[in-house]
């Protein structure tokens, strides 16, 4: 399993909102598939998965605060 954590998003910023999920719990991501959108009071960001799988939990809500480095999903990894 692959942990999808919140990354760093600039200097200062260490909180965001997860605005929207791009993918399903059981949905297959590529790595280049962006799998989240988070929102800060200046700017909003893609998340990719950053591997290739399938979505096994989404572990924040739409509308809920992260912090930076929080799990935001598990991803098992494909092995084709």
């Amino acid at each position: 399993m692959f942990k999808i954590v919140a990354p760093e998003l600039g200097e200062g910023i260490e909180k965001a909102t997860v605005a929207c999920w791009h993918k399903s719990v059981g949905e297959r991501v590529s790595s280049e598939d962006d799998i989240a959108e988070l929102v800060t009071d200046k700017a909003t960001f893609n998340v990719p998965a950053g591997v290739s799988g399938t979505v096994k939990k989404i572990c924040v809500a739409p509308g809920r605060e992260i912090r930076i480095g929080d799990t935001l999903a598990v991803v098992e990894k494909s092995h084709d």
